[in-house]
Formats: structure tokens, C-alpha cells, sequence
């Protein structure tokens, strides 16, 4: 059987390491293992012995209770295809960080990586192929705060596959830089310089009084704002992270849009939460593309 590819014990408690005192061949395992009683919520055995380990998926018969009889076995990963790695910080319920482990401990040949982490739990990861998502936003402020948001969900969940976030940034002050005109007008002091000492600034969140020479920076709400306030549309350069920034190669690619107020919005491969999200529906985001993203088998 050929087993997908991100495949971890989820929770971690379904991996049970066994230590035994033979060489754990594939014959010697199944001899060892089939007609055994096992625990219940026991899906996949690391049989170790010293250096070398095997890990099978485990086919059980219901005996009732806690525990079950062992019928079959199919081997997820033989001795030569599997390193075990002792990762003392890595949270081994998160398959995201299980990946990062097998990235950093990567060998030709090798499909499974179990590992040793934190609070000496243990788990896996077979064939590790991370969803790579590109967070698109806004800066300043600094840090990017979806992206920071974004590594505190994959952080948490742990029923995402393995992600890999890439930040990609619209910078305010090189669209000033670039902007038409003398004086510019902000949405807010956030998105302002540090310090706000740059006196050619004004920010439409404090309701200045009208100015003639103002380009405004900033999305299609404020522009809406803009015009409630003072009757006009303005000269505006757009930041929108969904609109202004080019999709790119196609890959999945989380962004925000001041005209969606809540809840999520996701089409394809793009998923789109509010400004201001909160993390639940940033987290709701990343599911809806660990969803639609490809799953070779």
C-alpha cells in the first residue's frame, strides 16, 4: 500500500513505540505483531530495536474494552527508510513543525521521519510535502500582523498538514515615495512611520480638515471614508494586498480586503479574511486551503 503523503499520527497518542529484542524486519514484525492485544486508540507502532525501527499501520479486530486484537499489518516504513530524530522543542502534535524537523534532517532515500519532542512525546511524518502559502499584506505596521497571525495558527492547529508560509509585503512608504503630489493622507497612525514625525502625513482616522493637495494612500474603504468626510473622491494610490499584488504562480495565497467585514472568503487557491481578523478566522482561512490544496497520494 502506498500511504499519502503528510501522514502523521493525529492525535500522536495513535503511535505507540515498542522496543523489542530482535531485528525489526517486516517478517519478524508481523510474526511478533499479529494476533497481539493493542490499545484501542493505537493506529501505528514504531517497533525499535537499538538504531533501527519499522513503522506499520496496525488492521485490528474489535474485542471490546480498551483493547483490540491485531489481524494485520501494513508497513509504512522499513529500517532503511525511516531516521529518528531526538528534537527536544518540537511541539509533535503540529505536523507543520514535524516537517520542519525532516527538512532539516532531510536524506535521499528516506520517506519517514519519526521524532522525539517535546515532553518525550513522539510522532511522524511520511513523505513531508508542506502546502506552501503566501501571505499577502500590508506594511507598516511591523511585523506583517496577518503573516504573524498566520504562524500563530499553523502553531496551534493540529489538524493542519505541514505549511509553509512566505510573507510577501506592500510597503507603505515606498508607495508614498512614489506617489503623485507633496502631502499624503493615511488611514490611520498605524500605518503611519515610526514615530509619526513625518510632518507631510495627515491620517483620516483623525478627521482632518480638508486639504486640496492630499494623494491618498490606502483601499477602496477608505476611499469611501474619504468621500463621506469630504464630499469628493480623491486622488488615491490603492494598497488593496488582494488586488494590488499579482497572484503570482498560482499557489495558495492568503490575503485581506477591507470590504469583507467578517467571516472569510475563500475561491480557489485565495482565501481572504477581514482587515482586522480576528485569529479564528484566520485560522478558518488556512483550513479552507489545506483543503483545496493538491494531495498527491
Amino acid at each position: 500500500m502506498t500511504f499519502s503523503v503528510n501522514l502523521t499520527a493525529n492525535p500522536y497518542r495513535g503511535l505507540s513505540v515498542q522496543d523489542v529484542d530482535f531485528v525489526p524486519s517486516e517478517s519478524a514484525v508481523r510474526r511478533w505483531i499479529i494476533g497481539r492485544r493493542i490499545y484501542r486508540r493505537t493506529q501505528f507502532i514504531a517497533v525499535r530495536h537499538s538504531a533501527e525501527a519499522v513503522l506499520i499501520a496496525v488492521n485490528r479486530r474489535r474485542a471490546g474494552g480498551l483493547f483490540d486484537v491485531v489481524e494485520d499489518v501494513e508497513v509504512v516504513a522499513a529500517a532503511e527508510e525511516l531516521v529518528w530524530v531526538d528534537s527536544p522543542e518540537t511541539d509533535v502534535g503540529i505536523a507543520s513543525e514535524l516537517a520542519t524537523v525532516a527538512a532539516h534532517h532531510r536524506r535521499a532515500g528516506i520517506d519517514t521521519y519519526v521524532v522525539t519532542g517535546r515532553y518525550r512525546h513522539v510522532n511522524f511524518v511520511h513523505r513531508p510535502r508542506p502546502l506552501r502559502i503566501t501571505v499577502d499584506e500590508v506594511v507598516p505596521p511591523h511585523p506583517a500582523k496577518l503573516y504573524q497571525m498566520a504562524r500563530q495558527a499553523v502553531a496551534f492547529d493540529e489538524d493542519l498538514p505541514p505549511i509553509t508560509l512566505i510573507q510577501r509585503l506592500i510597503s507603505i512608504p515606498s508607495l508614498i515615495r512614489r506617489a503623485r503630489g507633496a502631502r499624503h493622507l493615511l488611514p490611520c497612525q498605524g500605518a503611519g512611520p515610526a514615530g509619526h514625525e513625518d510632518s507631510n502625513v495627515d491620517y483620516l482616522d483623525a478627521g482632518p480638515a480638508f486639504r486640496d493637495d492630499w494623494t491618498l494612500v490606502g483601499c477602496r474603504r477608505s476611499q469611501q471614508i474619504y468621500e463621506e468626510f469630504y464630499g469628493q473622491p480623491p486622488v488615491r494610490v490603492d494598497f488593496c494586498p488582494e488586488l494590488s499584488i499579482p497572484a503570482g504562480d498560482g499557489g495558495a495565497r492568503l490575503t485581506k480586503c477591507c470590504q469583507l467585514e467578517r467571516g472569510i472568503r475563500v475561491d480557489g487557491q485565495t482565501a481572504v479574511v477581514p482587515w482586522g481578523a480576528t485569529l479564528d478566522e484566520v485560522r478558518q482561512a488556512i483550513d479552507g486551503l489545506a483543503g483545496a490544496g493538491d494531495r498527491d497520494a
